[in-house]
């Protein structure tokens, strides 16, 4: 295909796009720099409200130094 060509179709130009990119990053980073653009199910905020505690900086910081030393290998 020459590079001038108009590309119609939606799938051959994600699979044209994506063949470009594997022969410019190879197939991890091409794989890795679409995960990029992944955005996500659902409303990122809402969930982190309803998951996470309503703690203030000194708090957080209490219980984070409560915890006992994490164990290295």
């Amino acid at each position: 295909m020459a590079t001038e060509d108009v590309i119609t179709s939606p799938a051959e130009l994600r699979h044209a796009g994506f063949r470009a990119l594997c022969d410019a990053l190879g197939w991890v980073n091409a794989v890795r720099f679409m995960l990029q653009f992944d955005s996500g199910l659902g409303n990122y905020t809402e969930e982190r409200q309803a998951l996470l505690p309503d703690w203030d900086s000194p708090t957080l910081v209490g219980k984070a130094r409560a915890l006992p030393p994490a164990k290295h290998n």
